[in-house]
């Protein structure tokens, strides 16, 4: 992988440009008012350049006599985007630009289109909640990691009030800071909180990738690192510091793809710790084998779970996959409310689900 540094130095190595004009100053993106953006690059030296990630295909841009880049596009919806640049075949961050969706490997801007009647991901005039940072000991890992925990607006304000807790994880590659820096997850809660359609709660998020070795994070081991994690280091940490109700009525797991995989691994493991077991596009890899206790006893499984609650797009990568699970499921007789919904395996989905989800829980 490379870090984000090297990917900088590597963004002024290629476009430097020695002994030429220096171009005038420049906005990238640059947002018009009728919604077009303006996408541009410094690197008269580069020979090929196309913007990645907005559209599904390459886009390709153009160079001007001062050796910037450009490519006008849209009118774009409102909405949260990721994207960047090939540079001759490299990929990078838009150097212009110092929003970046964090990921272990960053490698991608971000772009908000504000939009006149704000969806629940864009910040509101309401209460809002706090974001904190955190570093703890994992004892099973040994190492020090890091978390993000949002408490809701009046935590701090009633010190006998108590709350419940959603523990939401990531997918491939990103980190403990995605969910709220790039998924909004502090801006849909606080704006359904507002509109009174969620019940208060803490919302707990983790570093998934607990197997350093597993890029994907999708390994069996890495499930089981992880579930250790929680339940040895990161649940004994929050209900310690926070004002928890530390049992498992009170308590939902759940995440995106990757963190899919894990929020149903670990809660269907331990129903003594989760009565809300969720998942965003993704499944239990070999569910009969990894989750036989809870397989075996449909009818304490279902009494047990208050809500197990699971989606996925009909465009997602995923679906084959998610349907043999579903069929296990179905053949041990396990009650949850699956559905197939419009979308593919990318943010603007996983994004509607959390504001679908949190209405759910607690209730």
């Amino acid at each position: 992988m490379r870090p984000l540094p090297i990917l900088l130095l590597l963004a002024h190595l290629l476009l430097s440009a020695s002994g030429a004009e220096a171009p005038a100053a420049f906005d990238s993106p640059e947002i018009l008012p009728d919604h077009r953006v303006v996408f541009r690059l410094e690197g008269s030296r580069a020979a090929d350049v196309k913007l990645r990630g907005i559209q599904r295909k390459q886009v390709q841009m153009t160079k001007d006599e001062h050796g910037v880049w450009s490519v006008t596009l849209g009118p774009i919806a409102p909405g949260i985007y990721g994207y960047g640049f090939i540079v001759d075949g490299e990929a990078m961050i838009d150097p212009s630009n110092p929003e970046i969706k964090p990921e272990r490997d960053p490698d991608e801007s971000e772009l908000e289109i504000l939009s006149a009647k704000p969806p629940l991901t864009q910040w509101q005039d309401v209460p809002h909640g706090t974001v904190h940072l955190h570093d703890y000991l994992s004892v099973p890992l040994k190492r020090v990691r890091r978390m993000r925990v949002y408490t809701p607006p009046g935590y701090e304000a009633d010190n006998s009030l108590r709350y419940p807790v959603l523990y939401l994880l990531h997918g491939t590659g990103d980190t403990e800071a995605t969910w709220t820096d790039f998924g909004r997850a502090n801006y849909i809660a606080d704006n359904l909180l507002a509109q009174h359609q969620a019940v208060p709660c803490i919302i707990v998020m983790t570093d998934g990738h607990a197997d350093l070795r597993d890029e994907e994070g999708v390994g069996f081991k890495n499930l089981e690192r992880t579930e250790a994690d929680l339940l040895q280091s990161v649940i004994p940490f929050i209900d310690k510091t926070y004002r928890t109700h530390d049992d498992a009525g009170h308590r939902a797991i759940g995440g995106l793809s990757m963190g899919a995989f894990q929020s149903m691994f670990t809660g269907l493991r331990h129903l003594e710790h989760f009565a809300w077991v969720t998942g965003m596009s993704g499944y239990v890899p070999d569910v009969e084998k990894a989750c036989a206790k809870a397989l075996k006893d449909p009818e304490g499984t279902n009494a047990t779970l208050r809500l197990f609650w699971h989606q996925i797009g009909r465009d997602d990568f995923l679906l084959p996959e998610q349907r043999k699970f579903e069929a296990v499921l179905e053949e041990h007789h396990i009650q949850r409310p699956f559905k197939v919904t419009d979308g593919d395996h990318s943010w603007p989905v996983w994004r509607g689900y959390l504001g679908e989800l949190l209405p759910l829980l607690f209730r």
